[in-house]
């Protein structure tokens, strides 16, 4: 998996974990309050449906009053109380009936089989005795049952609740009941809307999170290409330094072998054909010709430093044979020489544990900073110091020329190459540098840590 697309899934990711967050707290909620409407409903259309039934039961009640109160139990008033009964209906499924206390049916207008029968021991779907509970709430005084019960306009069993009364006088348990399929059916479509309402807030959820996911997305490819784009215009710039440094160093090369070991070697060519002719021509010249030959000798003695200081300017061989204090130490008392400015190292601490990384970065800013005093600074006296402790090695190169504009030279596209070089070395590996200018001289102080990071 690369960079982008893991920078693009920690993005994604807590978004996708925030919104199925928010989805399972918003479907628990619709659900809590779900069960609290249709409860609420459920208790609305019972509370009416009880109002009903206590009303049709004193309107029944009112029905029998005549009889009930002249006292009189003989037959003749009491069939007549279970036909004025028997009549009174209300809506297509709404009937009165009778039961006395041993559970025997008295009578029921809407199934007649069941006037005479004994239905004690009678229980419904739920295995609950229907004829007992019922006596036993009007025994208690009166009140609401719930059962199942054949419903007559559509032959099918179906949840009803009753309300009964006790004629104590008579011996009997007056009641009436309404069917609840209806309740059901409303609760039905409550919960179906209720059901679609969650499903509509969770495709919202879900859609505000690909949403959001793709404008994450088009974000990060939207700033990777123009990370890309700023990336490839500093790699292309780099590239150019790189270039120019490369040409730079050729010319040097090329300047210091034309101008140093090209023309020695020239000069100590000639010097040995003249030796040559001398001899071949008069024998006893071969005092000239030794003379001539001892200058070939003296200059080829210094073509041949010439070559160890191109060389080393490569490449000590001080720095991995000796160490970087020691290849410093050497740095030193050429650029003295070479230079004419006399040039004074100093070394505090312990530089053991700095990596070959770290010596080959300090000795080229030491280097780089070294040529920059000789072209730029015109000063007297240079001085390089380096100081090691147990996390980090600090160098610090000063001179006391004529200082610099800082700002100017950094911001130079030609003069402050060498300068940016510098950074780069030491941002590479973890390092920094600081630059102190003035009128009274210049310090380049490189601070690098003993752990390096990967060099780049």
């Amino acid at each position: 998996m690369t960079l982008r697309q893991k920078i693009i899934l920690f993005a994604i990711t807590p978004l996708v974990l925030s919104m199925v967050s928010i989805a399972i707290a918003v479907r628990h909620q619709a659900n809590i309050l779900a069960q609290q409407q249709r409860a609420s409903v459920e208790s609305a259309y019972l509370a009416i449906k009880e109002t009903e039934l206590r009303h049709y039961t004193a309107l029944a009640t009112q029905a029998i009053a005549h009889l009930y109160k002249s006292g009189r139990s003989d037959k003749a008033t009491l069939e007549e109380a279970k036909r004025i009964l028997a009549k009174l209906e209300f809506g297509e499924d709404g009937y009165f009936f009778l039961y006395d206390m041993a559970g025997n049916n008295l009578m029921h207008p809407r199934q007649p089989q069941l006037i005479g029968k004994n239905l004690w021991d009678m229980k419904d779907a739920n295995g609950r005795l229907t004829i007992q509970n019922l006596i036993s709430r009007a025994k208690s005084g009166g009140g609401f049952e719930r059962y199942l019960w054949e419903k007559p306009s559509t032959g099918k069993i179906m949840p009803k609740l009753g309300y009964v009364v006790p004629l104590e006088r008579w011996g009997w348990m007056l009641g009436t009941g309404l069917y609840l399929d209806d309740v059901d059916t409303a609760i039905g479509k409550i919960d179906a809307q209720i059901s679609r309402n969650i499903q509509n807030t969770m495709l919202w959820i879900a859609g505000i999170a690909i949403t959001g996911a793709l404008l994450i997305t088009m974000s990060g490819l939207v700033l990777n290409i123009s990370e890309y784009r700023v990336a490839d215009a500093k790699l292309k710039m780099l590239a150019q330094r790189v270039v120019r440094s490369q040409e730079e160093e050729r010319a040097r090369l090329a300047r210091d072998l034309h101008d140093g070991i090209s023309q020695c070697l020239v000069s100590i060519k000639l010097q040995v054909e003249a030796a040559i002719a001398k001899l071949n021509l008069a024998p006893a010249n071969a005092a000239n010709a030794q003379t001539a030959l001892n200058r070939a000798a003296e200059q080829l003695n210094n073509v041949l430093g010439e070559v160890r200081r191109i060389s080393h300017g490569l490449r000590p061989t001080l720095l991995d044979d000796m160490g970087l204090a020691a290849a410093l130490d050497h740095l030193a008392q050429e650029f003295s020489e070479h230079a004419s400015i006399p040039t004074a190292f100093k070394s505090q601490g312990s530089l053991e544990d700095l990596s070959d990384v770290g010596t080959t970065v300090l000795f080229r800013i030491a280097q780089e900073s070294l040529t920059n005093i000789q072209r730029h600074a015109g000063a007297h006296h240079a001085q390089i110091l380096i100081e090691g402790s147990a996390e980090r090695v600090r160098m610090t190169i000063s001179d006391d020329g004529a200082g610099f504009d800082l700002e100017h030279v950094t911001g130079h596209p030609k003069h402050g190459i060498g300068l940016r070089n510098m950074h780069e070395r030491l941002e590479a590996v973890g390092g920094n540098l600081q630059l102190l200018s003035s009128g009274q001289g210049t310090q380049v102080i490189a601070t690098l840590p003993k752990r390096l990071r990967a060099y780049v």
